[in-house]
């Protein structure tokens, strides 16, 4: 197995969770575990040992940076960024730091899986994700050996994550029916069996629930209160007498793996989406691996789905997250591993090509997050480019076309509405560019704001309308010869030249973009 580096550590668990200070050794040097500090025992020889410094207060780091180096320890982890970072460079030592507010087991656990993980596999996200699985698989059979009985393990919402095949051990049809689908079959009957389980902490015995089935030993999972599951034995009138305790112990192993493999899956995840975000905001060293670690090879464009702005959202921050498990959920429903990330309220997914149906799942998706989230979503697709190169581009379109979706539009391509995303565009290219900003467009605004007349929406009418005075008057809903009569004094007090083609062109460019005025505009 690959040695574990700082440098891969870093790169896998990335900022703000973890930020280095300094590194005296370079990031080449190796992690070979991580170790919570015990100031009751003296630190033991731990070559490439990654100190976590419980207990002690990050400016007074000193002495320990001394003893971790005596040690042979790579590093070193505070809580908080005022570390002595001078000690660590003065004893060759690794400084590290986490948040303030960090919870040092949760820190334990999310380093401990990054160690543990060989560098190549961390780059297979699919891989990381389901880490812990085979052994799953491994203890449903151990289980099964010690009890006598067929051994299926659940999540809590009663998926089959691992089930046994010992030869020879009594089944029946729901637990065939479960296997098949990997996931147990719904009834009322079943939904007061899981009640009864989840208010145990021992093993329950449980009655069949048809005539042909058989009965069941069970035993929730659970680890510091939180339940990660139950265990199950068929009961075919053989268990062994010690079937109880078996059972519970397994539970307990059931329990560590159940955690090694959701942090294995949290560490894939939030690598997956730090490797997302650098390939759309053009910042990762090479777009072309990058989206191939994503899974993504070949034409795709970047979708973006976000809670629409006008609606009561209590915890937007929440809500946001939940919406990113249920894009990430149906993308890798359809595409197999996937990356989605949260930014700034906006949730991205790569949708690799062909394209014909990205407009179908980002409704789908839509419809799907409205009703679980009781919010309403938007979806905005960019264009479709050729490879990983065009994606900074495509979240670019993506983002543009977000800005003109509304409840009669929730869901859209950019080309489906091309000329609004080009205008927004221009008028981004224009506010920038002194030259492209300045003109009579500014003067008509300030005569209408400083005597009360509406001299610029009678213009982009009458330039809406093809310069056609009746289309105008029915845009407006007045007369034709008030909007003469508006035009002629437009021009007598603003200096506007509305003879000249070139003129009228660059008026209503700079209107309709820089003021955002339109034959809608009140």
């Amino acid at each position: 197995m690959d040695a574990c580096t700082l440098g891969d550590l870093l790169d896998v668990v990335g900022t703000p969770a973890l930020r280095l200070h300094t590194a005296p050794a370079g990031l080449t040097a190796p992690v070979t575990e991580t170790v919570l500090y015990d100031g009751r025992t003296p630190l033991p020889r731990l070559p490439g040992g990654l100190l976590l410094a419980v207990g002690v207060p990050a400016a007074d780091a000193g002495p320990l940076l001394r003893a971790a180096a005596r040690a042979g320890l790579t590093g070193v982890v505070v809580r908080g960024a005022d570390g002595p970072v001078g000690a660590a460079r003065e004893h060759g030592v690794a400084l590290l730091s986490v948040a303030e507010d960090a919870a040092w087991h949760r820190v334990h656990l999310l380093l401990a899986s990054a160690v543990a993980a060989r560098p190549a596999a961390l780059a297979a996200d699919a891989g990381a994700g389901d880490s812990g699985l085979g052994d799953l698989f491994a203890l449903a059979d151990a289980i099964a050996t010690a009890t006598g009985g067929a051994t299926a393990i659940e999540d809590p919402r009663q998926r089959i994550l691992a089930y046994s095949t010992v030869p020879g051990q009594p089944v029946d049809e729901d637990r065939r029916q479960g296997i098949l689908g990997r996931q147990v079959p719904a009834s009322a009957e079943n939904t007061e069996q899981y009640r009864r389980l989840f208010a145990a902490d021992r093993p329950v015995r449980l009655p069949a629930l048809t005539g042909a089935g058989l009965p069941r030993l069970a035993m929730p999972v659970r680890a510091g209160g939180e339940t990660l599951g139950s265990v199950w034995v068929v009961d075919g009138g053989s268990l062994a007498p010690d079937a109880e305790d078996t059972l519970a112990q397994g539970a307990s192993t059931a329990a560590l793996l159940l955690l090694r493999a959701r942090a294995a899956r949290e560490l894939a995840l939030h690598r997956g989406g730090d490797l997302l975000r650098r390939l759309l905001d053009g910042t990762a060293d090479d777009p072309a691996t990058a989206a191939a670690r994503l899974g993504v090879d070949g034409p795709a464009r970047v979708a973006a789905f976000v809670l629409d702005s006008a609606a009561s959202v209590p915890d937007a921050e929440r809500t946001a997250l939940r919406l990113l498990d249920v894009v990430r959920l149906q993308c890798e429903a359809r595409y197999g591993r996937h990356a989605c990330v949260l930014l700034d309220g906006v949730v991205y997914a790569v949708l690799p090509g062909p394209g014909e149906r990205h407009r179908g799942l980002a409704e789908d998706i839509v419809a799907r997050a409205g009703r679980a989230l009781r919010v309403p979503v938007r979806a905005a697709l960019g264009e479709l480019v050729p490879d990983a190169d065009g994606l900074t581009d495509s979240r670019a379109d993506a983002d543009l076309v977000l800005r003109v979706l509304d409840a009669d539009l929730p869901v859209a391509v950019v080309d489906e509405v091309r000329a609004r995303v080009t205008l927004l565009r221009l008028a981004a290219v224009m506010e920038e560019r002194r030259e492209l900003s300045a003109g009579a467009w500014r003067r008509v605004l300030a005569y209408d704001a400083g005597h009360g007349t509406a001299y610029a929406r009678t213009l982009v009418c009458w330039f809406d309308a093809g310069c056609d005075m009746a289309g105008a008057a029915r845009l407006l809903a007045v007369h034709p010869n008030t909007c003469r009569y508006r035009l002629r004094q437009l021009q007598q007090h603003a200096g506007v030249n509305l003879d000249d083609p070139d003129e009228r062109l660059v008026l209503w460019l700079q209107l309709r973009t820089l003021a955002g005025l339109s034959a809608a505009t009140p």
